[in-house]
């Protein structure tokens, strides 16, 4: 049996968010409402996807994850984000790595995405990221009509229109981002 979410607008729950979440939609000037943008509080100990999913009823399609990446060029590190539908992976070593112009891209050290991004490992998500970094979206997220990210913490998650994700400072849509994940 599935338990249900009980969605608010994040605006008026902003304690339910990592600080800078919380930050970035107390300055939400996206062409999306601000109210549209909601949250529900949810079992920390339900937070990765697979088991969020099927503890809250939701489809993996409805769901997105964002993960981040250090690409890497001439002993440079860059850091940036790639959100995309739970039923593909990011294309890391191909698409993202050239968009980048890195030599080599691969996931960040679980403690560098936490200390860099101020949010906690398993809520990561696109809203909040620091000033500067890429936020790559597949194009299938972004026409998404709502999808469900990480609010920054393991004990809630945003429910958030695709088009509000798109506009978010250093974000770029791409094609083809996320690749199908083909079952075991």
């Amino acid at each position: 049996m599935t338990e249900p979410l009980r969605f608010a607008p994040a605006i008026d729950h902003l304690d339910l968010l990592a600080e800078p979440v919380a930050a970035a939609i107390a300055a939400w000037k996206g062409s999306v409402p601000v109210e549209e943008l909601a949250v529900a509080e949810i079992d920390p100990a339900a937070a990765d996807t697979a088991e969020f999913c099927a503890r809250y009823g939701i489809g993996l399609d409805e769901s997105a994850n964002c993960v981040i990446i250090a690409a890497k060029r001439g002993g440079e590190i860059r850091l940036a984000a790639c959100l995309v539908l739970a039923t593909t992976r990011a294309d890391v070593n191909n698409l993202v790595r050239r968009h980048l112009g890195a030599r080599k891209a691969s996931f960040a050290p679980m403690d560098v995405a936490v200390r860099e991004t101020g949010m906690e490992y398993g809520g990561i998500g696109p809203i909040g990221l620091p000033d500067g970094w890429p936020i790559l979206i597949d194009a299938a997220v972004a026409a998404a009509p709502r999808v469900i990210v990480g609010s920054g913490v393991r004990r809630s998650k945003l429910l958030v229109p695709g088009r509000a994700l798109a506009d978010l400072p250093g974000a770029e849509v791409l094609e083809g981002l996320g690749v199908p994940v083909t079952p075991s």
